[in-house]
């Protein structure tokens, strides 16, 4: 791999080759990934011996106290009866799936972490089909679990115990896109990477970009209000998403699938379900502002001594590369180290203690290339930089992203990992990971930070051999104490699920749980809607 790459010693070449370039391919910066972007390593996840019922999530292997993150009691929901599977299948004939073999990858979270036992998995079509559904089941007192692409790192996505499936996947369909405004309306089902694709070929991009693109589901990018790549550049999903259909608990639809930028008429409501994580409402179809595609994409790889050098460089990067700044991304040497041990990736540039992949994106080659070109030799000469990388092809571009991209599968090969998406101030971002590494000692095998540096959003990663109570009782609650003396988030863009619900008070008081417990009941008064999640267990 090292071989497609300039070597940085050799990066003054490469930027005077950058200054002399007048024009790029328009289709230069393209980056796309698999199908399935998560298939090379399947396999090994399938191989790991860490699936456990909800109910005995992180329990200590000594005693009986299941920790925060564990799931409460069964609650008083109805079993489904062959009455209700006549039903079900009345409504969706050769859609209600009962096989257990068919049933197992969606009772199981990405991570492998957690297993439910529905026994029923639904594949509605369209909206009409879900109000039926869900009008029913909240007659019967039926719980159901919304599920996309199952990509979600909190087991939001999986059912706890015996709660119905109800899968958007078979809700795929474009519905409309306007060239004049860039707006998309689709239906929830919808694959990230396939709308992405379905947009650049009429010169647009999606606001927003995943590692998990090629499996992830756009109404569950909005049902977890998910961030990605290009947060930075597009800002979130409460920004981009205009409108949102909704099927709420008692079957009753909530057409708020607007295509208006601007509409000042009462509450936002669309609002209540970006983030809701399924839990007032089934999101099914989404209306999206999408930015017109860049003709211009050029992707930088540097290497910093310091993390304050790597902030100085942020700093420098936002100054003079200003409106075309799409990226900017972090990793440490220990997920290089990472990379080249289990993937096989080598290390374009020398060695560094820290890493920075800068994504440019713009409509002039020219003026890109001398905006970047600027900033690489103000970053050079003020020494904040020890070595970097220039690329403008799409092959190379692909290569360096999968620097950053390809962490998290590179981790899977590490044992057991315990994972955190927190939002810090900027400055604070790589203290947590030197905190932890204190704090741990030789418990840990390994602890990584990576992350979006340009929205402050540190993803740290803590591996052991195999799951280990007494590390996880050493990681939590430190993390979430630590990360509140920050005022920081503990849950930046993964959102709460299953397994952080408890510790939402780390991030917001106690006045604003209650209230939204007082929406979740008004708005699914028995509970049916994803049960279990987001909201702690002291207010259900």
């Amino acid at each position: 791999m090292a071989g497609i790459f300039q070597r940085a010693s050799k990066l003054r070449t490469a930027l005077r080759c950058l200054s002399l370039r007048c024009s790029l391919s328009s289709t230069a910066g393209t980056r796309l990934s698999p199908a399935d972007p998560y298939g090379p390593f399947l396999s090994c996840l399938s191989s790991v011996p860490s699936v456990v019922s909800a109910r005995g999530l992180h329990a200590g292997a000594d005693g009986p106290e299941p920790s925060p993150a564990a799931a409460p009691e069964r609650r008083s929901f109805s079993r489904v009866t062959p009455e209700d599977l006549a039903f079900f299948r009345k409504v969706l004939p050769g859609r209600t799936i009962t096989d257990p073999d068919l049933l197992e990858s969606s009772n199981v979270d990405w991570l492998r972490s957690v297993r439910g036992s529905s026994e029923v998995l639904l594949r509605p079509q369209t909206t009409e089909e879900v109000s039926q559904i869900l009008s029913y089941c909240n007659s019967r007192n039926l719980a159901i679990n919304t599920q996309g692409g199952n990509t979600g790192l909190v087991s939001g996505s999986v059912p706890v115990y015996d709660e119905i499936i109800l899968s958007t996947a078979l809700m795929n369909n474009v519905l409309s896109f306007d060239s004049i405004s860039g707006i998309l309306t689709c239906q929830a089902g919808c694959v990230l990477e396939n709308l992405s694709l379905y947009l650049e070929d009429r010169d647009y991009i999606m606001p927003l970009d995943l590692g998990s693109k090629g499996s992830c589901h756009i109404g569950g990018n909005v049902a977890t209000n998910a961030g990605g790549l290009r947060l930075l550049r597009y800002g979130s999903l409460h920004g981009t998403v205009l409108g949102v259909e909704v099927v709420l608990a008692d079957g009753r639809v909530l057409d708020c699938l607007t295509t208006l930028r601007k509409d000042n008429t009462g509450y936002d409501l669309k609002h209540l379900f970006i983030g809701s994580e399924g839990t007032l409402g089934v999101i099914t179809a989404v209306s999206v502002l999408c930015p017109r595609k860049p003709k211009s994409v050029n992707v930088v790889f540097l290497g910093c001594e310091t993390f304050e050098q790597l902030l100085q460089t942020f700093q420098l990067c936002r100054g003079m590369l200003g409106e075309i700044l799409s990226a900017f991304e972090f990793l440490d040497s220990e997920c290089m180290r990472l990379l080249n041990t289990h993937l096989k990736i080598s290390n374009p540039i020398s060695d560094c203690p820290f890493y920075v992949v800068i994504e440019t994106s713009g409509s002039d080659a020219t003026h890109d290339g001398e905006k970047l070109h600027n900033f690489l030799e103000e970053a050079m000469t003020s020494s904040f930089i020890a070595d970097g990388t220039v690329a403008t092809e799409d092959s190379k571009i692909k290569a360096l992203w999968s620097l950053r991209e390809r962490v998290t599968e590179a981790l899977t090969h590490e044992g057991y990992t315990y994972k955190y998406d927190v939002s810090l101030p900027v400055d604070r971002i790589y203290q947590m990971v030197t905190d932890m590494r204190e704090h741990l000692g030789d418990r840990a095998k390994s602890v990584v930070g990576y992350g979006h540096v340009g929205d402050g959003n540190l993803h740290l990663n803590i591996t052991s051999p195999a799951k280990d109570a007494a590390l996880l009782a050493a990681i939590e609650p430190f993390v979430y104490e630590w990360t509140a003396g920050c005022q920081g988030s503990i849950s930046a863009e993964h959102g709460l699920g299953l397994k952080k619900r408890n510790y939402i008070y780390y991030s917001k008081p106690s006045q604003a749980v209650a209230l939204m417990g007082n929406i979740k009941a008004m708005l699914d008064p028995k509970g049916i809607l994803n049960p279990y999640k987001t909201l702690p267990d002291n207010l259900q």
